[in-house]
């Protein structure tokens, strides 16, 4: 392509670049994400603003959840921005691409919202309560325990182990829910017990 620029047309343009250059060294550039940034506040101003973890992976940042609906007043929260929390020491307001995908999760048709039970010989789950599946879990646990908890060893040394059932640890958590998972699962004798960042 062969374009036709008189010299006059070339100084025109030099100087137009030329004053566009100074003015964003001058700091006239960030006027737009200035203007952005005195209106952001406004945005999110009556929502509610809640901190939380990212429950994708090990890593654990933190994330900050905007909800609408008042909960005092019996109104049904809905999420309806999540963004990265700038005060938080691990990922300082950075997001990967799923930990920014956080909402569409969080509206997904296919997140499971309660626990599901898939009895013995059938093909489908059915949902149940939250007191009923820790029923569940509860009654399994001391049931295994129960028939499989070793107190001696074969030379009568105390070892309180049980072996027969594992426990697999949530990472994205805070150290003082990790101390307290550590304590209880170590309390009940359980040996197999890793994290989920390790697997």
């Amino acid at each position: 392509m062969n374009v036709e620029l008189s010299r006059r047309q070339f100084v025109i343009g030099a100087g137009a670049g030329a004053a566009g250059t100074a003015l964003g060294a001058f700091g006239f550039g960030e006027v737009e994400q200035a203007f952005a940034t005195t209106i952001r506040p406004f945005k999110l101003t009556s929502l509610t603003e809640t901190r939380n973890t990212c429950t994708y992976c090990a890593v654990g940042c933190g994330i900050i959840l905007y909800s609408k609906g008042n909960l005092a007043k019996g109104e049904k929260a809905e999420i309806t921005h999540i963004e990265g929390d700038s005060d938080h020491p691990t990922n300082r307001g950075t997001l990967c691409p799923k930990g920014a995908a956080l909402l569409d999760m969080v509206h997904s048709e296919s997140r499971l919202k309660q626990p599901m039970l898939r009895k013995p010989g059938s093909d489908k789950f059915e949902p149940i309560s939250w007191d009923a599946a820790l029923d569940k879990i509860a009654k399994a646990l001391k049931a295994d325990r129960d028939a499989n908890f070793v107190a001696k060893n074969k030379d009568g040394a105390t070892v309180n182990r049980w072996v027969t059932t594992g426990f697999l640890a949530a990472s994205a958590t805070t150290n003082e829910t990790a101390w307290t998972t550590y304590k209880v699962v170590r309390g009940m004798g359980m040996l197999v017990f890793d994290n989920q960042a390790r697997v």
